[in-house]
């Protein structure tokens, strides 16, 4: 081969290398850039840790969501040992190396300090940095989030700190659903303590009545009474369907037809597609009952009641009015704010769980004024909102 061959091919050999070491050095710059940058990477890391602590930590702090939730937050942390502790005793513990005895008193003691003093605390101990921050809910501090590292610098002293906060936002928001759900519950025991009173005394009285002139309707109204009580009673959760609400309102109104005999009159406009609506329990109810005490009861010549039902959307709509004696706007708003406690307590107890189910818009609205009947009128998604009480109550 002659010199300038061996010349040409070896300036051949080194430009297709060029070309090859370009062209991998372009794939591996364009599969990085695909992935993004490191500061990106990072970001979704943090929340695909966080996402998967989050579910575990919803009914607050309990020994099994704080076990399964340890992992992802010392994954988060990337530290060697995390635990989560309440105030009287470590409920998880993560270990991604040896956790011995005296580094587990060690992180008792930190862990008690942060408690304490409702601050973030920092010791060294055994060639360990213990990093213990207190988890809060309101002003209370109620457990720790507590790390270990071999080296804790002023990062990871916040990135603790962070953490601690992210979990007492959980934990606050499950005590504060569990408070939602004690006032819902408290509400509806309210409603079914109204109906006592009022209610099945008048229904005794007139059932009584027809024991001598009329025994067979006398049966027929304790059947109906038995019926109506143990709905109102029933201990079956806190909603049911649009259809069984109105069996009970139309046996609650012939109890009341047999005192006021055809001084009651009923108009019932209901959509088929609406019934299996799911509703608050005792959300109709006693807005009939307020229909018939406050509207009709002082009326000689009684009225009408007409309960309407239809699809709007995504939601039912639904209206219970009455010809009665109607209310007044501004004692209507002082009712429904809680300045009358003794007043209406069914429709501010309604009004209250509309808003706390449904959000603050969705309450009841009222239209009234003297002498001029009342139209109360609900809107109810056709699905269950989320968070809601559906065990045994």
């Amino acid at each position: 081969m002659s010199p300038a061959l061996q010349v040409t091919l070896i300036v051949a050999i080194a430009m297709v290398g060029i070309a090859l070491v370009g062209y991998i050095g372009f794939r591996i710059s364009r599969s990085t850039k695909e992935m993004g940058t490191d500061v990106e990477e990072a970001t979704y890391k943090t929340l695909h840790h966080m996402s998967v602590a989050v579910p575990h930590l919803e009914r607050g702090l309990t020994e099994d969501g704080a076990a399964k939730s340890a992992k992802a937050l010392r994954r988060l942390l990337n530290c060697q040992v995390l635990l989560i502790s309440d105030t009287t005793h470590v409920l998880a513990t993560d270990a991604g190396a040896d956790f011995t005895a005296e580094l587990e008193e060690a992180a008792s003691k930190v862990s008690k300090s942060a408690l304490a003093t409702g601050k973030t605390q920092v010791e060294r101990s055994s060639g360990m940095d213990f990093v213990s921050a207190p988890i809060t809910v309101g002003d209370q501090s109620v457990g720790t989030v507590t790390a270990l590292s071999r080296r804790a610098g002023a990062s990871f002293v916040r990135a603790v700190s962070e953490v601690a906060v992210f979990v007492s936002a959980q934990v606050s928001t499950a005590q504060l659903d569990e408070s939602k759900a004690m006032l819902l519950e408290a509400q509806m025991r309210a409603l079914r303590a109204q109906i006592s009173p009022h209610f099945i005394y008048n229904s005794l009285n007139a059932i009584a009545s027809f024991i001598n002139t009329d025994p067979a309707r006398a049966r027929e109204l304790v059947i109906e009474f038995a019926d109506f009580t143990r709905y109102s009673f029933r201990r079956r959760g806190e909603f049911t369907t649009l259809a069984e609400e109105l069996e009970a309102i139309d046996r609650y109104l012939l109890l009341e037809k047999a005192r006021f005999g055809e001084r009651i009159k009923v108009s019932l406009q209901i959509a088929p597609e609406v019934l299996p609506t799911q509703i608050p329990f005792l959300a109709l109810q006693p807005l009939v009952e307020n229909a018939v005490r406050h509207g009709l009861e002082a009326r000689p010549d009684g009225g009408v009641i007409s309960i309407t039902a239809t699809e709007d959307g995504m939601h039912a709509v639904i209206s219970v009015e009455d010809d009665g004696m109607g209310m007044d706007p501004e004692q209507l708003s002082s009712v429904l704010v809680g300045d009358t406690p003794n007043m209406h307590v069914g429709l501010r107890n309604v009004d209250l769980r509309m808003r706390q189910l449904y959000g603050n818009s969705n309450g009841l609205v009222v239209e009234t004024a003297p002498g001029a009947g009342t139209l109360i009128t609900l809107r109810v998604p056709k699905f269950r909102p989320p968070n809601t009480i559906t065990s045994d109550a």
